[in-house]
């Protein structure tokens, strides 16, 4: 098997192959599904091996005291030996992981050959293809718990026993210096316990994801903002708890804590900082400062760790392995979410490089996993391919030749959506004439020709994409005809606008971009009009230009669909997000200027209720949450962005807002909600009329609709969606 190692003396590196572990008594051979890197310990340790042996005793001066007690007691020459012969081998790496059970040794009876289970321990939850696990290192995952998610059950642990250790109550208020990974998941275990949390950290975007992981205000330990959150969140008297989760040798947090804390609170060290504790400041307050040793009581104690001794729950409530099970259950539960904290899912052969990057600094991370090759529940990242759009003699957009005025159109579909939002526009605006109507009964498109003036009706699609004298095509039909309309429309050399969804599936996307290939006709609008809203724009204009990665948030109150709607038929017309969702991943791709690379996306039972996280290029996210079961009176779309010390608002396109320097407040508008429908017909018919380019290139259109069929890939895999763009 495979196992991950380093030399401590040289700081080589390495994937060795080394011997499976044998399967002793009172333990289980466990399969690694995803074992999680502790960006901090961990990368400590592969630092302090790089350095030279006197940085290396520097940094380890308790070794050094054991190596001048071995002089004394061996004397130099045998010293010197063990040292070297010590520090010249391989030694481990790794403590966290999930797996599945391959084997189960004799005197175990809790888990099986096949369970999924959470292992921890710096001997046995190892960077490797296979461990073995004594009993109380291991505890069996909860229904319904992604493995990757399952891998963060030690450092979990570590974070629990942390905050254990600061006995918080309802209503205290509490300090987080350092908002590493430890550090964001004692944040959330604060707040899931009733305690406000304040965050120090001098990483803008690791206090930027505190605060969205639940913490009341975070900022930087050196400037004014900490003191300014704590002054006001205490009423002046200081926090209750300081957990010290950073790692250094500043005295900077400790020094902090002293300051912040109130008389007679608590100062918990979960980290490894210098603790040159300020007598006169700890002595006056009188503080309470704890350790908190690792993943709980049983750490350190052989007879617990490897003979499986365990201790009465009546006397020791919270022991390693309980520690273990409770995380899991609360990440189980939704009480804590690590999902934002995955920077980065690696393959285990590229162990190597990953450390390489993270040390280096090539790679910013919280959290990095490894994903073996082999695991049962998430085997391989899902991906969907976002094709690349070939166009008839080459890459560049097609010019499209200027139309006669009037622009000749022609509705395919006259539906709801077609006779409320679109047509209301197109019926008197001038240098547009409305050509003819498709649809498959005759009295419905008799009622548009009546209601909106069209010159003919019909119910042959042929002979409207045969009229040499139609500019432009509209299909307006129910989601399952879309893409194959599409097809047919471009091919017969038609401008096309199509509501969304363009495609239901990746052959239906594959088969329109074909037909712009076979064509060479790529002159395609998608009725994504929520990006051409008048106050949208407004809003994106001051807001400005954003340097620095953004975090969009997007809620969209759906609310319940009527009996007997159409909408229902997921076998044939979609899902409801696949219908709906590319609105919002496009109104999210055009605020943040990208197109998104991956998708990650959970839902509740039966899928109508969901959320999906977008991840773009430059680091920014965008979540989208799809909720179905919210009060019918709350606004549908409200969404903030939030990114370089700015946040825009909208508000259910009625009002907007830009927190910055200068606030920025747009009027109520005065009539009803303009979701961009006229601006957006304007944009295509100006384009049908001119041969200028369309409002929106077709590359974003496809990126778009392959990250909403992202979506219900996610939903059926369990595993994030890689966005793999063709070459």
């Amino acid at each position: 098997m495979k196992q991950v190692v380093q030399n401590y003396k040289s700081g080589e590196l390495a994937v060795l192959d080394v011997p499976v572990p044998g399967c002793k008594p009172g333990g289980v051979l466990v399969r690694s599904a995803y074992s999680l890197i502790s960006t901090g310990t961990e990368l400590m340790k592969v630092s302090e091996a790089g350095m030279s042996m006197l940085g290396k005793a520097r940094s380890r001066p308790d070794q050094v005291a054991k190596v001048m007690q071995s002089v004394a007691t061996n004397g130099v020459p045998a010293t010197y030996r063990k040292v070297m012969g010590k520090l010249d081998s391989y030694t481990p790496l790794g403590y966290s992981l999930c797996g599945v059970v391959e084997q189960v040794g004799t005197g175990i009876d809790d888990v099986k050959a096949g369970d999924l289970v959470a292992c921890a321990g710096n001997e046995h939850a190892l960077h490797a293809e296979l461990n073995w696990v004594p009993k109380n290192l291991y505890t069996p995952v909860p229904d319904g718990l992604a493995p990757r998610h399952a891998a963060f059950g030690t450092v979990g642990s570590i974070a629990l026993q942390g905050v254990r250790q600061g006995e918080p109550q309802l209503g205290e208020v509490a300090l987080v210096i350092g908002l590493g990974l430890i550090g964001q998941l004692v944040v959330q275990l604060l707040a899931a316990s009733g305690v406000r949390v304040i965050g120090a950290d001098p990483d803008p975007v690791r206090c930027e994801l505190a605060e969205r992981l639940g913490a009341a205000a975070c900022g930087d330990p050196s400037s004014a903002a900490v003191e300014t959150a704590v002054a006001e969140l205490t009423g002046g008297h200081g926090v209750d708890q300081v957990y010290l989760a950073a790692g250094g040798g500043s005295n900077q947090p400790v020094e902090l804590a002293a300051r912040l804390c109130r008389d007679r609170g608590r100062v918990v060290d979960i980290g490894k900082c210098r603790l040159d504790l300020p007598w006169n400041a700890y002595y006056e307050k009188e503080l309470d400062v704890r350790f908190s040793r690792s993943y709980g009581p049983g750490r350190y104690d052989p007879e617990y760790e490897l003979e499986g001794r365990d201790y009465p729950i009546g006397y020791v409530r919270w022991t390693e392995r309980r520690n273990l099970a409770c995380f899991l259950d609360l990440v189980a539960r939704g009480s804590v979410d690590v999902d934002p904290l995955v920077s980065h899912i690696a393959d285990f052969d590229d162990a190597v490089e990953t450390y390489r990057r993270l040390k280096d600094g090539d790679l910013k991370a919280v959290a990095v996993l490894f994903r073996y090759p082999e695991h049962a529940a998430e085997a391989e990242p899902v991906a969907v391919a976002v094709p690349a759009v070939k166009r008839h003699g080459g890459g560049v957009s097609t010019p499209g030749r200027a139309a006669r005025t009037p622009v000749r159109l022609a509705f395919v579909g006259a539906g709801n959506y077609a006779t409320s939002m679109l047509l209301p526009h197109l019926a008197q605006r001038d240098g547009v004439e409305l050509s003819t109507v498709v649809t498959t009964t005759a009295l419905s498109a008799a009622n548009a020709q009546r209601k909106f003036g069209f010159a003919g009706a019909t119910t042959d699609l042929d002979a409207v994409l045969g009229d040499k004298s139609i500019d432009a095509v509209f299909v307006v039909t129910r989601h399952s005809s879309h893409a194959e309309l599409t097809r047919k429309a471009l091919l017969a050399g038609k401008s096309v606008f199509v509501e969304k969804p363009l495609a239901l599936t990746e052959d239906e996307l594959a088969g329109v971009l074909a037909a712009v290939e076979e064509s060479g006709n790529d002159r395609l609008q998608v009725g994504f009009n929520r990006r051409f809203a008048p106050l949208l724009q407004e809003a994106r204009k001051q807001f400005g230009t954003r340097t620095g990665p953004a975090s969009l948030r997007y809620l969209v109150n759906a609310g319940r669909l009527g009996h007997g709607s159409w909408y229902l038929q997921q076998g044939a017309e979609g899902s409801r997000f696949a219908g709906e969702g590319g609105h919002f991943i496009d109104t999210a791709s055009w605020l943040l200027d990208a197109d998104p690379v991956s998708v990650y996306a959970v839902a509740t039972s039966g899928n109508e209720d969901l959320q999906a996280v977008l991840r773009y290029p430059d680091g920014s996210t965008a979540t989208i949450s799809y909720v179905t079961t919210g009060a019918p009176g709350f606004p549908k779309e409200t969404l903030d962005l939030v990114a370089d010390g700015k946040v825009l608002r909208l508000d259910d396109f009625v009002r907007a807002s830009v927190y910055a320097r200068k606030r920025w407040v747009s009027s109520r508008l005065p009539k009803a909600r303009d979701k961009g429908q006229s601006a957006e017909l304007a944009a295509f018919i100006k384009a049908v009329r001119t041969g200028g380019p369309m409002p929106v290139p077709l590359e974003s259109l496809v990126a778009t609709t392959a990250a909403t069929l992202a979506v219900q890939a996610g939903l059926s895999g369990g595993a994030p969606v890689t966005l793999a763009r063709a070459l």
